[in-house]
């Protein structure tokens, strides 16, 4: 094809050339034979650099299809390597062996790291993990053989790596970063730092906390919903400048030790009824710009009034 068009061209421009040389010999007296020839020249050029113009965006549009098309080619390999390794990775979390376990939670941590459109898909296979039944001497005391105590110490350790990458995987507050969703439903958490993290929707129902928990200087975007959750005793719940964008759901939940509110903001509605609040609980300087409600909520050897009174509290509807 290229052939054909080459030819073509020579045999334009040797019309070109013949063609104008004899027009302006014919039609225009002061032209001498030098003269005419040379503009026929001139134009016989001109359709070769025509020629050579149309081949050359020719030729960079089929390089842009073929730098196109190898980049579709790249994007699904990366896409097929990315699906081989989550899936290698989700197979090694039933390994008997903790290290391969943790192995497995950092490969996964890895990939969405490397492939961000992963990343809620890890989170849901890292909360999926806590969500498994869990249970260790000092949450639930009896008698426990030496074997039993070891292997429920060698998970524990697995459970709170996944805990730790969940909390790396999440953007903080600042950063211009999609929220992602978190669901912790019938999880066992312990000494779970979320503080300074953007969250989506943050689902923690019939959840067992224990010792530490901090929430504080959150954004949670979406609604939360904590029903029935168990801050076990002793354990303290912090929540101290987070700021809840969407409605706030702590019916039901049982605080176990002390809780701590202190500048959060609630823009949706706050939910605590029926909520079991530790005689050691702070609402200092919390603001409710939504309705909140505490109707049969309690809080032992402390009045819940008082515990508001320095909270900007918009009554419920009733």
């Amino acid at each position: 094809m290229r052939k054909y068009g080459l030819l073509a061209t020579v045999l334009l421009a040797a019309l070109v050339l013949f063609g104008v040389s004899a027009a302006l010999l014919v039609f225009d007296a002061r032209v001498n034979g030098a003269d005419a020839l040379r503009t026929g020249g001139f134009a016989a050029g001109s359709v070769v650099a025509l020629y050579a113009l149309w081949l050359n965006d020719r030729r960079r549009r089929v390089d842009e299809g073929r730098q196109q098309l190898e980049g579709a080619r790249t994007d699904l390999d990366r896409e097929r390597i990315a699906d081989e390794r989550f899936a290698r990775a989700v197979e090694l979390l039933g390994h008997e062996a903790d290290q391969v376990r943790v192995g497995a939670l950092h490969a996964l941590a890895a990939l969405a790291r490397s492939s961000p459109g992963h990343t809620q898909t890890v989170l849901d296979v890292l909360c999926s993990y806590l969500r498994r039944p869990f249970a260790h001497p000092r949450y639930d005391g009896g008698e426990w053989e030496r074997d039993e105590r070891n292997a429920a110490d060698r998970e524990l350790q697995v459970r709170l790596t996944a805990q730790r990458l969940i909390t790396d995987l999440l953007p903080p507050v600042e950063a211009d970063s999609p929220a992602h969703d978190l669901d912790f439903t019938n999880a066992t958490l312990e000494y779970f730092d979320l503080s300074g993290r953007r969250i989506g929707t943050l689902v923690a129902r019939y959840a067992r906390l224990f010792h530490d928990n901090n929430l504080s200087r959150c954004e949670v975007t979406g609604p939360v919903w904590m029903t029935r959750a168990t801050v076990h005793a002793g354990g303290r719940f912090r929540c101290r400048d987070a700021v809840f964008r969407g409605r706030a759901q702590f019916a039901g939940v049982e605080f176990g030790g002390p809780v701590a509110f202190d500048r959060s903001v609630f823009h949706g509605v706050a939910d605590f009824y029926g909520a079991a609040l530790h005689s050691e609980v702070s609402f200092a300087d919390c603001r409710f710009e939504d309705a909140a409600k505490f109707s049969d909520a309690t809080c032992k050897d402390t009045d819940l009034d008082a515990l508001l009174s320095t909270a900007a509290v918009r009554p419920a509807p009733q």
